[in-house]
């Protein structure tokens, strides 16, 4: 998979409420190596705004909603995360950020190799340089 797309997740129905999975290499197209998550976000404030070289990521709204912005070095993407059984597939040499958080939004993220600063390109000028160059 080379592009973002939104992938439902298996949600079992039960009158206790209901239960929804995640497994590598099944929903997820990559083994996961790191899990991590945003939460407590003040209103009006962004995450994100940076494109990873090599990482892959899927994201989900695991309470509330955001807006995952991403784009491919030419155009801009806008995905609404609202559902927890809907999660957000991100390939590598994607620029993100993350907004229009609600409150109490949950957000987990699950990547495909642990943090490495060297990793982040961090300048969208850059970003769109290596991204055309590639």
């Amino acid at each position: 998979m080379n592009k973002p797309e939104i992938i439902q997740l298996p949600k079992i129905f039960d009158d206790r409420g209901n239960l929804s999975f995640i497994e590598e290499h099944v929903q997820v197209p990559f083994k996961i190596n790191r899990t991590y998550w945003i939460y407590d976000v003040p209103g009006g404030e962004r995450r994100g705004g940076h494109g990873y070289r090599q990482l892959q990521e899927f994201i989900v709204a695991l309470s509330g909603s955001f807006d995952v912005v991403l784009h491919d070095g030419q155009s801009e993407h806008r995905f609404h995360l609202n559902r927890s059984y809907y999660g957000l597939y991100v390939p590598a040499m994607m620029w993100r950020e993350i907004e229009n958080f609600s409150t109490n939004s949950l957000a987990l993220i699950l990547a495909d190799g642990r943090y490495d600063a060297n990793d982040y390109i961090r300048d969208f000028e850059q970003f769109k340089q290596e991204k055309n160059a590639g």
